[in-house]
C-alpha cells in the first residue's frame, strides 16, 4: 500500500467493534482512527483511550461525528435495524462505508443502502470475514478454475447445539430482525453463494422454530439465557432454488439436539468434483476410474521452527478494505451480492410465517 493515509470513524463500540474492527484497523500503518462513537458514551471513551488518536474525539450521536470532512471511510457496528440509517447518512456525508453484517435488517433496506451506493459513488461493502480465511480463499479458486464444474447442489451451514448469544441486542427480534438465520446463518449463506458464483434465487421455503429457547437454566456456552428475553428463533433452515435450477440448503441454529455442528461452512457438489469444510478443507472426485478425497494443507509454515506469518481474516478483509481506499479499486465483498444474501434470508422468514413458497420476480 502507499503512505496515503486513511482517517476512520467508527460508530457502535461495542463487542463487535472492539472485538473485531478496531484491533483489525489499528494494525494498520495508513490508517488513523479520529472518531468514536456509541449511545453509551464510557464505551466510546475507552475505545478512544485504546485505538484512538491523541486527538481522538468521542460521540453520542453519528450525525455530529458524520460532520467531520477530514474522515474518509465510516465503519458501522451497530445492531441490525440501524445500518441502513447510519450507512446511507455516511455515504450522503461523503464517506466510504465498511458495514458489519447482516447488510440491513431488511432486503428494501438493504436496496436503500446499494441505490446510495451508487448514487453517491461512494465505496460500500460489508463485514462477510469468513472470505479471507485460508480454506475459503483456497476453495475459491478452485471453483474459480473450473475444477468443479457445474456446482448444482449445496449446503451452507451455521449449526450451534448451545451457543447463544447472551449480551447485547441478539435475542431481541425489533433490533436484529431475527436470530440464528440472519446473525449466522448470513455467513454461511454468503460463502456458499460466493463458491457458486450464482445470485440468481428463483424460489425459497423456509421453516423457523422456537422449540428450545422457552428452557431455564439451559446449557450454554455463555450462560443460561433468559427465556423471557429470548425473543427470535432458536434454529432456522431454508431450501433454495435458484434460476439455473441450483439447490441451497441452509442450516442455521444457536440451540439444536445434534452433534453435527459447524459455523460459516459450506459444502459444494459439482458435475466435476465436491468440496466440503467438515474436517478442514476436502475436494473430492474421480480420476482414471477412482475417487479420491484431497485433504488441503493450509497451514503457514514450512519447517518445523517457524509457523507462517498468517494473518486472521478480520485483519485480511480490514487490509483489503483500506487498500480499495487507497488503490480506488472495488472491494471483495460487493453490496449487490451482499442484498441477495438479505433477500434470501427474508424469504426465509417470510415463507416460515406463510407456510408458502416464496418466489422472486
Amino acid at each position: 500500500m502507499s503512505n496515503r493515509i486513511v482517517r476512520v470513524g467508527i460508530i457502535g463500540c461495542g463487542g463487535i467493534g472492539v472485538g473485531k474492527h478496531l484491533p483489525s484497523l489499528a494494525k494498520l500503518k495508513q490508517v488513523e482512527i479520529v472518531a468514536f462513537c456509541d449511545i453509551v458514551e464510557e464505551r466510546a471513551v475507552k475505545a478512544a483511550e485504546q485505538y484512538g488518536t491523541s486527538d481522538a474525539k468521542v460521540y453520542t450521536q453519528y450525525e455530529q461525528l458524520l460532520q467531520d470532512t477530514s474522515i474518509e471511510v465510516i465503519h458501522v457496528c451497530t445492531p441490525n435495524d440501524s445500518h441502513c440509517e447510519i450507512s446511507v447518512a455516511s455515504m450522503e456525508a461523503g464517506k466510504h462505508v465498511m458495514c458489519e453484517k447482516p447488510m440491513a435488517k431488511t432486503a428494501a433496506q438493504a436496496r436503500e443502502m446499494l441505490d446510495a451506493s451508487r448514487r453517491t459513488g461512494k465505496k460500500l461493502t460489508i463485514g462477510y470475514q469468513n472470505r479471507f480465511r485460508p480454506d475459503s480463499q483456497y476453495l475459491k479458486q478452485v471453483c474459480s478454475d473450473g475444477d468443479l464444474g457445474d456446482i448444482y447442489f449445496a449446503k451452507a451451514l451455521a449449526v450451534r447445539r448451545r451457543a447463544v448469544p447472551t449480551w447485547g441486542v441478539f435475542l431481541d427480534e425489533e433490533k436484529q430482525g431475527g436470530g440464528p438465520l440472519i446473525d449466522i446463518g448470513t455467513h454461511a449463506l454468503d460463502l456458499t453463494l460466493w463458491m457458486m458464483d450464482n445470485y440468481k434465487p428463483k424460489m425459497v421455503v423456509g421453516s423457523v422454530y422456537h422449540k428450545l429457547g422457552q428452557r431455564e437454566n439451559a446449557a450454554n456456552a455463555w450462560g443460561p439465557w433468559d427465556p423471557k428475553e429470548f425473543r427470535v428463533e432458536d434454529s432456522a433452515f431454508g431450501y433454495i432454488t435458484m434460476e439455473n435450477g441450483a439447490t441451497i440448503v441452509l442450516e442455521s441454529s444457536w440451540a439444536l439436539n445434534t452433534l453435527q455442528v459447524g459455523e460459516a461452512k459450506t459444502v459444494l457438489c459439482g458435475t466435476e468434483g465436491g468440496a466440503d469444510m467438515e474436517k478442514g478443507l476436502r475436494i473430492n472426485g474421480e480420476k482414471h476410474s477412482r475417487m479420491f478425497v484431497n485433504e488441503i494443507d493450509l497451514a503457514g509454515g514450512g519447517v518445523a521452527f517457524y509457523d507462517g506469518n498468517v494473518e486472521k481474516d478480520q485483519d485480511v478483509e480490514a487490509r483489503q478494505w483500506i487498500e480499495c481506499i487507497i488503490n480506488d479499486t472495488e472491494p471483495v465483498v460487493d453490496p449487490a451480492q451482499a442484498l441477495v444474501v438479505t433477500e434470501i434470508l427474508e424469504a426465509i422468514y417470510e415463507s416460515a410465517k406463510s407456510g408458502k413458497p416464496v418466489y422472486f420476480n
